[in-house]
Parts: structure tokens; C-alpha cells; sequence
């Protein structure tokens, strides 16, 4: 395969010289120019011609919100926002904007910290060699739009009590447009892991929060999950569940050492399997890896339904393939469509899957 041509762009000379050596480091990835502002960016986007840009927001001369919007319009490339913690919010601007993914800048730039921050931006941009901008652009586009919801004739019993969803790079947006698609009765429970870094899964809830007619937080721990409610898992945890009486409950894992992902899709949607049996749902979405794969695998033993994000539309087809290849997914639809397949599901007293 031939190598990623990679531009930086920072105003920070530390923040592009760290960029700069970790990625130098890797034999598949070359570093073809480097840029501290927005317009020498357009200049050398055009000339060099990258296959992917780290891009800071915070910059002279144009902002990386500016060069972001240029670059949708004129020549679209995958791109990831290198941000500090306290720009979260922008972050997810960006990312409606048209940015790929992001990582975080460390606090403190030890040593160790600013390796973390290389190893994460160097599995960020294998992980997009092959996004599809096209149906980036389209996910955002249907993020975007108003809808008409139509409501959910309530019934005493529902088959579905529960919805986890988990998804990875592309995923804000597709989450978005489920969401954003939900009556304000949608008459289930739902659980949410989303790849992010701790510190960004606040902003993450809030902006849900903000589209939504449904209510969603970051979850806490002992944070129940209700019925027309969504809990978003914190990053830099795993998100379980447990029943305590009547109630069921949200409880918090600190990931160890050997964990890949995080919070982990497998790990939220096996918990919701043993807690809910026949009556939970998996939906993955987007994303790169097998994360998700384990947690459906469960979910479908116990009886309960599975939905995959097509091909047709997935950002990334890389956890919504290794799903499908396992032969547990129950239905396999285009981002569009999942949000009507949810609530026909959810509403059902009985549905059996082809």
C-alpha cells in the first residue's frame, strides 16, 4: 500500500514538532508539509495534495473552523482535530463541520503523554486511510434536517425495554440522526458507547441533549436507565448494568491496561444482554475495529434484535462487517432508515426477525 501523506497544521511548534516525530516514525505515513495558520494550509492542501490533515482549531490568520469549511467545499479529505480538553465544544463543531475524528492534547506535555497522544493519532490515521468522505458528507447532511416524528402508540408491554448503541469514527453524527428521528414517548430505554476520550463525552451528551426530544446526559454512576432516557457512557470508562430491585442501573468500570477500546461497545451491550434478555436491542454503527461484535453475539443468543449500519452509508464499514460476517445481524439498513426500523421494533409487542 502506498503511504498516507499527512499534513500538519498547528500554530504550536511543539504541538507540530511532536506531530512531526511520531509520525516520521511510522514507515507507512509521510509527512509532506507543515502549516501554522489557515491560509499557508489552503496554499499547501492544493500544492502537496495530503491524503489526511491534523488540524488545530485555535490558530492566526484563519482559524481551523474557517480552513475546515474551505476545505469541505473545495476539496474534502479526511481530517482530525488535535484538541486540548477545554475545547471540547469546538471539537464537536468541528466535527459537524466535516472533520473525521479528533484526539486530545495532553495537560502536561511529559514525555509519556505526548507518546499516548502519538500512539493515538498514529491508530487514528490508519484507522481513516479509507473513509468515505462522500457518505460523511451525507450523514451530516441528514444530521442536519428537521424532522416530523411521529409518535409511538404506547402499549402496557413492549418487546424491546432497551436500545445499546455503539459506534466509532463517523459515529457523533450518526448517533445524531437516530437520535435527533425518536419521539419524545419513544417507550425504551437507551445505552450509548461511543470511542471517545475522557473529558469530550459531556459535550458529546449535551449536544444530544440539545437535538434530541428525548432526554440525554452523560451517565453517573447509579444513574438509572429509564424508559424515553439515554445514557451516555463516560469516556475513559466502561459502561455496565445492573439490576438493584425494580430499578436498573448504570455502574462505572475503569478500563485496565489491555483494553483496546474505550468505552467498550462489547462490554455495555453483553451487561444489557444478561440484564434484559430478549428484551434488549444492539444497533452498531460506524467505526473501525471488532468492537461490537461480542456484545451483538450476545444479545442475539438471548433472543433480543440486532440492526448493522450498511455499507451504503457507514463512514467507516469496519465494525458494522465484522458483525455482519458473524452472522448476527438481524437487519442490516442505511443510517436513514435504522431510526423508523427502531421504533417499529420498539412499538412491536411480538416481531420476529428474518
Amino acid at each position: 500500500m502506498s503511504k498516507i501523506k499527512v499534513l500538519i497544521v498547528d500554530d504550536s511548534a511543539c504541538s507540530r514538532q511532536t506531530i512531526k516525530k511520531t509520525l516520521e516514525k511510522e514507515p507507512g505515513i509521510d509527512v509532506v508539509g507543515i502549516s501554522s495558520d489557515g491560509l499557508d494550509a489552503m496554499t499547501k492542501t492544493l500544492k502537496l495534495k495530503p491524503d489526511l490533515i491534523t488540524l488545530d482549531i485555535e490558530m492566526p490568520e484563519m482559524d481551523g473552523f474557517t480552513f475546515l469549511r474551505w476545505l469541505m467545499k473545495k476539496n474534502p479529505v479526511p481530517v482530525i482535530i488535535v484538541s486540548a480538553y477545554s475545547d471540547s465544544k469546538t471539537v464537536f463543531k468541528a466535527l459537524e463541520l466535516g472533520a473525521a475524528d479528533f484526539i486530545a492534547k495532553p495537560l502536561k506535555l511529559t514525555q509519556a503523554e505526548l507518546q499516548n497522544m502519538g500512539k493515538d493519532l498514529v491508530l487514528k490515521l490508519k484507522e481513516i486511510r479509507n473513509l468515505r468522505m462522500d457518505r460523511l458528507s451525507k450523514t451530516l447532511e441528514l444530521s442536519e434536517e428537521k424532522n416530523i416524528q411521529k409518535p409511538v402508540h404506547d402499549k402496557s408491554s413492549h418487546h424491546v425495554e432497551a436500545v445499546a448503541i455503539g459506534s466509532s469514527t463517523g459515529g457523533p453524527a450518526a448517533i445524531k440522526v437516530i437520535l435527533s428521528r425518536l419521539p419524545s414517548d419513544f417507550p425504551a430505554a437507551i445505552a450509548i458507547s461511543q470511542h471517545m476520550p475522557k473529558g469530550f463525552t459531556y459535550s458529546f451528551a449535551e449536544r444530544l441533549n440539545g437535538t434530541s426530544k428525548i432526554q440525554v446526559k452523560e451517565a453517573e454512576e447509579g444513574d438509572e436507565l429509564e424508559k424515553g432516557k439515554v445514557l451516555v457512557s463516560p469516556g475513559g470508562y466502561h459502561m455496565l448494568f445492573q439490576k438493584k430491585g425494580r430499578r436498573i442501573v448504570a455502574t462505572l468500570k475503569e478500563p485496565n491496561n489491555i483494553d483496546k477500546y474505550i468505552p467498550s461497545v462489547d462490554i455495555m451491550m453483553t451487561s444489557l444482554a444478561d440484564v434484559y434478555g430478549p428484551k434488549a436491542m444492539g444497533v452498531i454503527l460506524t467505526g473501525m475495529g471488532s468492537d461490537g461484535k461480542a456484545g451483538m453475539l450476545e444479545i442475539r443468543k438471548r433472543g433480543g434484535y440486532t440492526i448493522v449500519e450498511s455499507e451504503e452509508t457507514a463512514v467507516v464499514f469496519g465494525m458494522p462487517s465484522e458483525v455482519i460476517k458473524a452472522g448476527v445481524a438481524g437487519r442490516v439498513l442505511p443510517i436513514s432508515d435504522i431510526p423508523a426500523e427502531i421504533i417499529k421494533l420498539v412499538g412491536a409487542e411480538k416481531q420476529v426477525e428474518d
